[in-house]
């Protein structure tokens, strides 16, 4: 078990102490007002975090505070971590980023892509090109989600039982089958949309390197890190400090909610979001990240593939905005690139909130999020547990407020 602890006071390493005091005041107040069960956030600069706060609960209806070693579901943090697990195979030279998805997973051979129509008039045509490994990692390979309720093929991944991302009752393997026998969206490579796409490169990993994602994950990114709390599930020991699951309601309020079945290890094992980690793991993992693939003496990836990870790879050093499908053509997505795995900053003038060129990170359903500045050589940590019912104003305020905090 780790603790993540302050090692520095903030204006050692150029950051305001009353900014700071500023940022814990005004998510207190969303704690106190009954909007968020509790929080974590971590400020870190130069590898030394000079900025930890915990406050309000893990568990609300019992009183259990928020603790420096809660556990939390990380959801969609999670593919930045399966992604790495790829790139350690593709370093390995299993496979490269081009290298065509059905090399590995056969159903993925024969893709259609949606032409026209909906419901029994949907047409769909032959792809043009392969699903490629890239195409994975960058979200760009036509597959989807089916809680956009924005496409025909979202209605169709409903009607395959996927109505957030996988098949209830089924294993990686099965899930993955059901959606290479969905249409794609879109001809692959040709636009941006979030998606189920980590879920079928988590099962890639499983069947390249002969083992289950949770036991490749603990034996070749949480161990070699010292990410001693992070997994796919959870043992007896663990369960207590896990944090329950709040979903918003209608008048802004909080309400627990199911969440993952981490209490001992699911069928499914998702790359895509069932990864359930301490503040101490993710910082751990940050910090991999921002010493572009080193910690403590243990390299996983070289200093390169991490810099193709954390750079746009899309086309023309395009933004989520203009190249993504049309439900991802917001202004929120104006100004970010993707890399291989993770979102970064293409444009500061065009984000919602103050941001660097270059900065990358990646956020969760349950409103954590994360994020590495190599500009002010920062890392950022935001943990709670709220899935709300539309989009939640913390990730821009905590980026305010952080910037805020930053003297030099």
């Amino acid at each position: 078990m780790g603790h993540l602890r302050q090692e520095v006071e903030p204006e050692e390493v150029g950051l305001d102490a009353k900014a700071l005091a500023r940022l814990d005041r005004h998510f207190a107040d969303q704690v106190d007002d009954g909007r968020l069960p509790g929080y974590l956030v971590a400020v870190s600069r130069h590898g030394r975090t000079a900025h930890l706060t915990t406050y309000g609960h893990r568990d609300v209806r019992e009183r259990l505070p928020v603790e420096t070693d809660t556990l939390w579901r990380m959801y969609s943090m999670t593919k930045p971590v399966t992604s790495v697990a790829a790139l350690i195979l593709l370093e390995e030279g299993r496979f490269g980023l081009d290298t065509p998805v059905a090399d590995f997973l056969p159903a993925f051979a024969e893709p259609r892509v949606y032409v026209d129509g909906s419901g029994p008039d949907l047409r769909t045509r032959p792809a043009e090109r392969p699903l490629l490994v890239r195409h994975l990692l960058t979200h760009t390979a036509g597959l989807t989600f089916g809680f956009y309720h924005a496409h025909p093929v979202d209605a169709l991944y409903r009607e395959a039982g996927i109505e957030s991302s996988v098949v209830p009752g089924t294993d990686l393997a099965r899930t993955c089958e059901v959606y290479a026998g969905l249409p794609l969206q879109f001809e692959p490579g040709s636009q941006w949309n979030y998606s189920v796409a980590t879920n079928v490169l988590g099962r890639l990993v499983e069947v390249v390197s002969g083992r289950d994602l949770d036991d490749f994950l603990a034996e070749r990114i949480f161990a070699p890190l010292g990410m001693t709390d992070a997994g796919l599930w959870l043992t007896g020991e663990q369960a207590p400090r896990l944090a329950e699951l709040y979903g918003e309601t209608e008048d802004g309020g909080i309400t627990p909610v199911p969440g993952l079945p981490l209490h001992g290890r699911p069928r499914l094992l998702s790359g895509s979001g069932g990864m359930v980690a301490t503040a101490y793991d993710y910082h751990r993992f940050m910090e991999f990240l921002r010493r572009r693939g080193e910690l403590d003496g243990t390299r996983l990836l070289t200093a390169d593939t991490v810099a193709a990870m954390v750079s746009n790879q899309l086309p023309g050093d395009a933004d989520l905005c203009s190249y993504g499908s049309p439900v991802h053509r917001v202004p929120g997505k104006a100004g970010l690139g993707f890399g291989l795995g993770v979102s970064v900053v293409t444009d500061p003038a065009l984000t919602r909130s103050p941001a660097v060129r270059g900065a990358f990170g990646w956020s969760g359903v349950a409103t954590t999020t994360f994020w590495v500045d190599p500009e002010h050589d920062l890392t950022v940590q935001f943990l709670t547990q709220l899935r709300p019912k539309g989009s939640h104003t913390v990730y821009p305020e905590l980026k305010r407020l952080v910037h805020e905090a930053l003297t030099g």
